[in-house]
């Protein structure tokens, strides 16, 4: 990981071959191990531009250090598109084509539960690095996905402590209307249910991916009249409903909770429009001070003169998770590789996580807290971060959501 390797060592040492292909280091005098990373950079840049910037950097930590069992690592990176039937061909692809011994990447949850699919199908191991339903490490989990980032249950729980808190009684909700908005929205209204049995859910609104009608949706929940909103909205979507909410008073009096509406990769593009007040899960790049995270930012800001998004954590960890298997399994071998990932431990930037044996869910964590402006920049204050460790449900629990394989 970063701190164990001097960045500077790395620069010198960035090979990027053609055609998507890519590795780095010196000289070696073995074969690459092939690798394959998929995700939707056409679709969705704001998050996948840095989360490629991120397993960049890895890779080049890692070739640079001398490889993988002697043996450069080779990333194979194509376009899924954001379509799940894109990223199906474009596995089977990899798969077959370019003979990569594991996948890793996608981002939408529908997208990530059709490569599990494949992963399951071709026997191959897949580090699921951003897909938020939950039903990839549950309901439909399978012996070859393995999912790094917290999903909507642990987020959802996290808001959910927070909304517990205020006086609001009457709630609605709007969230996109596929996987991730629909498991975000049930984990959130049983969740908050638990702990305050006397909340109301007064609506839903449901608009589809990309394609939100803001003002239209802004009134149906005015006309709800609700005390606070539990927001599932992200990326385009998210900037058009806070400037028609903004511009209706849907938020005037009323508290919102967002998922992901503190992660840089989608707020910051609404800069001093961002809302005030809100709830909100998130990464404050800013003030996160950990001696991992300060390493890995500076390491991060010298090598593209940027500041890290979420993504930019997430490609970098990922990476590491597969350079970490490799190198347990002593092996390329996807039987071996599966069995190493299981109870796999990483240290990442966000601190040490575990691949749980009973589910394939990491332990990663994130930071609850509240929205606002500071020079000219959505900022997260009042920060706290919680790791996933104490959100998920127990093992045994997690093992039973699980289909029998």
């Amino acid at each position: 990981m970063i701190d164990r390797r001097s960045f500077l060592a790395v620069a010198a040492a960035v090979g990027v071959a053609a055609g998507g292909l890519l590795f780095a280091g010196a000289a070696f005098a073995a074969e690459p191990i092939k690798v394959g990373e998929l995700n939707s950079y056409t679709r969705l840049p704001a998050f996948t531009f840095p989360y490629r910037d991120g397993w960049k950097m890895a890779l080049d930590e890692i070739n640079a250090a001398g490889g993988v069992l002697g043996r450069p690592i080779e990333v194979i990176s194509k376009d899924d598109g954001g379509k799940p039937g894109d990223a199906v061909t474009v596995a089977g692809e990899l798969i077959a084509r370019d003979d990569v011994v594991i996948l890793f990447g996608t981002l939408l949850s529908n997208v990530g539960l059709a490569v599990s699919d494949v992963a399951q199908q071709r026997k191959i191991p897949f580090i699921a690095a951003e897909p938020l339903s939950d039903a990839i490490a549950w309901e439909k989990g399978n012996p070859y996905t393995f999912r790094l980032r917290p999903g909507t249950y642990v987020q959802a729980a996290m808001l959910a402590e927070e909304a517990a808190k205020l006086p609001a009684k009457r709630w609605a909700t709007v969230a996109p209307n596929y996987e991730y908005g629909q498991s975000a929205v049930k984990a959130f209204k049983e969740l908050l249910s638990a702990k305050r049995p006397d909340v109301e859910w007064v609506g839903e609104q449901w608009p589809a991916l990309f394609k939100i009608d803001a003002g239209a949706t802004a009134q149906a929940l005015a006309r709800l009249e609700p005390d606070a909103i539990f927001n599932v909205t992200f990326g385009a979507d998210l900037a058009k409903f806070v400037r028609e909410g903004e511009t209706r008073g849907l938020f005037q009096d009323r508290t919102v909770a967002s998922l992901l509406a503190g992660e840089p990769d989608w707020i910051d593009p609404l800069k001093d429009e961002a809302p005030e007040g809100w709830i909100v899960t998130g990464y404050p790049w800013y003030d996160l001070e950990t001696a991992e995270h300060v390493k890995f930012r500076e390491a991060y800001m010298a090598r593209f003169d940027d500041y890290p998004r979420l993504g930019s954590v997430v490609g970098y960890a990922a990476l590491y998770t597969v350079a970490e298997a490799i190198t347990k399994a002593g092996s390329t071998e996807p039987e071996a590789l599966v069995e190493a990932l299981r109870g796999l431990e990483l240290d990442t930037p966000l601190g040490p996580i575990e691949y749980r044996v009973a589910d394939q869910q990491s332990t990663m964590g994130t930071f609850v807290g509240t929205l606002t402006v500071k020079d000219g920049m959505p900022r997260m204050v009042n920060w706290r971060f919680g790791a996933g460790a104490d959100y998920l449900p127990g093992e045994a629990e997690a093992a039973n959501l699980r289909p029998a394989n």
